[in-house]
């Protein structure tokens, strides 16, 4: 891995723009009330400490749709993270990893690798979701993009990990290695609260708390 310059394609303000996308289609039709966008939101503002700001799209189950959406947040809204909920099961109309993969330039496996990790610690039918992430490359910018479960409660368990009755980290969530991700495609350096979640950086890339 190589250390993020000044002058990367990425390089801007210290401010963080996520993308929040919720995938639905009674959620979209307006049948019932969206519950994963303020289930994000309320998880970042717990967990981030640096500058950021979201932009939200609630979009209905269907791959094209998905795949535009995605490249729109990164290409033109600028996201430097893209979150998504739903859509990553087996049913017909679970689509979410398909349009992602379609949108991306890298895949990057180990998070749902460990995403299904963390579930398999509760129901065996983790093993039915197919999360991806991926890293959209253009010319001028990249963005991490990350399937995430639609039920808010496995949301915060993916993102924030597991922790014992001592409130050790049992299972690492996959959000610990968000931070560094960015730092690695030129975006900005993110900060996290430690009550919530450590991020991890290896020591050469740890800045001074702002």
């Amino acid at each position: 891995m190589t250390t993020p310059t000044p002058n990367h394609p990425n390089a801007h303000s210290d401010e963080l723009i996520v993308g929040l996308v919720s995938i639905s289609d009674r959620a979209s039709s307006g049948v019932y009330e969206d519950k994963g966008i303020p289930s994000l939101e309320e998880w970042l503002g717990s967990a981030l400490t640096s500058p950021w700001r979201s932009v939200k799209r609630l979009i209905q189950d269907d791959a094209p749709t998905i795949t535009a959406t995605l490249i729109e947040l990164v290409d033109e809204a600028g996201c430097d993270l893209v979150l998504t909920t739903g859509g990553t099961g087996p049913a017909r109309r679970d689509v979410t990893p398909e349009a992602t993969l379609a949108a991306g330039t890298k895949e990057m496996p180990g998070f749902g690798e460990q995403m299904r990790q963390i579930s398999l610690n509760f129901v065996p039918t983790a093993i039915l979701s197919r999360q991806v992430a991926v890293i959209r490359e253009t010319p001028t910018r990249a963005a991490l993009i990350v399937n995430l479960p639609g039920q808010p409660k496995s949301i915060r368990e993916t993102l924030e990990g597991l922790r014992d009755a001592d409130g050790k980290v049992k299972v690492p969530g996959i959000f610990a290695a968000v931070p560094y991700c960015i730092d690695l495609i030129g975006g900005p350096y993110m900060e996290t609260n430690p009550a919530v979640l450590a991020a991890f950086r290896p020591k050469n890339a740890v800045r001074a708390p702002r």
